[in-house]
């Protein structure tokens, strides 16, 4: 007699085959990855964490079909180094930008940072950033560069100043300038060019970074304040509720057109802001209650300069409310977890794919933010340390420390550092020895012509051994020659073959495996390319 399973054994089964959607089971296809990043929105403007002045009804609608993260944490409390930490899974104590220039030159990324969209660009993945990058310089073909960082396509401002202007005189479309004549609304520009990309038909799946500038000061809208025109507030104040209200619009604009393409099942959204609220030009968050029950705003290590909104999407997930605390550092691991690239060595993030489906993962130790020569924070489980530099923020010649026990005291209102001076030295060691040089490994796949000589060199910058490698160059017009070698990569280690180049273009790859999982990195190539 053949006994069949049980209804309780086959219903089971099928739940537990609902938990994972099809986007994140392990082989299953590679999915869609959107990043869509606000510009000084805080923690408490949107319905989701509670606003009740300013309406934000598809962000509201992604956070109740989707993952919301109650403890989503910026890189840092201002621009720069917190699209660093996004971009490259580096904290501001590690990361190559760890503060705002502050009427310098722009700072940059350099050669040497590995970005999310390097990852995807390796792996195959179409790649764009619309919008605001926010490191310099303003050149093309220079190192920090988002063509030069993994993005196949970019449209939009080089350096952060830049991209205060709401009608510029000029946007950046990869190395070139297009003026504008100061005539079109940027953030309609912007968000036309990512409808654009997600509804252009490919076969490779896709990385959007959408960086868009509302709602950045100053508060400009084309025409009035719409359903904010009549609030007994100032003109700056109204413009902002209609910024945040526009961002909303344009988020909804943006999931329609992924919807319309029929590959939002294929996608996973997430959307963040770079740090909190800004009260710059006359915007005064408290009118609005911007940040909810948290101290402080943008430029602030109080939890309201970097505690974010933070939702992840699909209409494939299962809504939930994820109270661990997520960092922008965790992006990268997450990205290469998801598209199957082993996950870089020496980034201070972990991949929260698992928290997507309610699964666990190796949380936190510590949290950490650094703005050097100013003010420095720890966070430990319930346990926060700030420590500011003399004369930062009132703080006497020797500095200041505060300690706040955030599972009670959320507001961050009651110092305790007099009551555990020895609990709070101990996070300001442990704060200490996580500031430092960058500890990464050399990662991906590089390329060097020199006259008719092609060399092509694998750095292993992963914790993992990559066996059976082998480098190949095939020409745009030819068969691809491949090197009869099949080395294992050690982690830290790198192999080179050399080619014959006949040709002006081509394209080399990488086929190698880690365990039983199997992966091909491949970039093009061109006379002169140094990279």
């Amino acid at each position: 007699m053949i006994v069949g399973p049980s209804r309780r054994t086959v219903l089971s089964g099928a739940l537990a085959a609902l938990a994972v959607p099809p986007v994140l089971k392990e082989g299953g296809a590679r999915p869609n990855i959107i990043v869509i990043l606000a510009d000084d929105l805080g923690w408490g403007e949107v319905g989701f964490q509670g606003q009740q002045t300013i309406r934000t009804p598809t962000l509201d609608r992604l956070a109740a079909e989707g993952v919301r993260f109650e403890a989503g944490y910026s890189g840092a409390p201002l621009c720069a180094p917190s699209r660093c930490a996004l971009l490259t899974g580096l904290h501001a104590g590690h990361g190559t930008v760890r503060e705002n220039p502050e009427g310098g030159q722009q700072l940059s990324l350099t050669g040497a940072d590995l970005t999310f969209a390097e990852l995807a660009q390796l792996s195959g993945y179409r790649t764009a950033c619309i919008g605001k990058w926010g490191f310099g310089p303003e050149q093309p073909g220079q190192p920090s560069h988002p063509n030069e960082r993994g993005f196949e396509e970019f449209f939009g401002y080089i350096d952060h100043r830049h991209a205060h202007q709401y009608y510029p005189a000029y946007l950046w479309r990869d190395g070139e300038k297009r003026w504008l004549g100061r005539k079109s609304y940027a953030p309609d520009l912007l968000r036309d060019e990512a409808i654009a990309f997600l509804r252009r038909p490919s076969k490779r799946p896709f990385l959007l970074y959408f960086s868009t500038i509302l709602p950045h000061s100053p508060s400009v809208v084309p025409g009035d304040a719409g359903p904010y025109q009549d609030l007994p507030f100032s003109r700056a104040n109204r413009r902002h509720a209609a910024q945040v209200t526009r961002l909303d619009a344009d988020v909804a604009a943006l999931v329609r057109a992924l919807r319309d393409s029929g590959r939002a099942d294929d996608t996973i959204l997430l959307f963040t802001s770079d740090n909190g609220p800004h009260s710059e030009k006359g915007v005064i968050p408290e009118l609005v209650d911007a940040n909810g029950p948290l101290r402080g705003d943008k430029r602030d290590l109080y939890e309201g300069g970097i505690r974010v909104p933070m939702i992840a999407w699909s209409p494939s997930l299962r809504p939930r409310v994820v109270a661990e605390p997520v960092a922008f550092w965790d992006v990268l691991p997450t990205v290469a977890d998801l598209i199957g690239a082993p996950v870089p060595a020496g980034t201070d993030g972990r991949s929260f794919r698992a928290l997507l489906t309610g699964g666990d993962r190796e949380g936190h130790d510590t949290l950490v933010w650094n703005r050097p020569r100013k003010v420095q924070a720890i966070r430990q489980g319930r346990w926060k340390a700030i420590r500011f530099a003399p004369g930062i923020a009132g703080a006497p010649p020797e500095g200041r420390v505060e300690l706040y026990d955030l599972a009670d005291d959320l507001g961050e209102q009651h110092d305790l550092s007099a009551t555990w001076p020895a609990f709070t030295g101990s996070l300001l060691s442990l704060l200490d020895r996580s500031i430092g040089p960058d500890p990464r490994l050399p990662y991906g796949l590089r390329t060097l012509v020199d006259g008719g000589r092609l060399t092509v060199t694998l750095h292993n910058g992963s914790g993992a051994d990559w066996q059976d490698v082998r480098l190949s160059y095939e020409p745009a017009k030819g068969l691809r020659v491949g090197d009869p070698s099949r080395v294992t990569l050690a982690p830290g280690s790198s192999t080179s073959a050399v080619f014959l180049m006949p040709g002006h273009s081509g394209r080399v790859w990488a086929h190698f495996r880690t365990g039983s999982r199997k992966h091909a990195f491949r970039r093009g190539v061109f006379v002169g390319d140094l990279r």
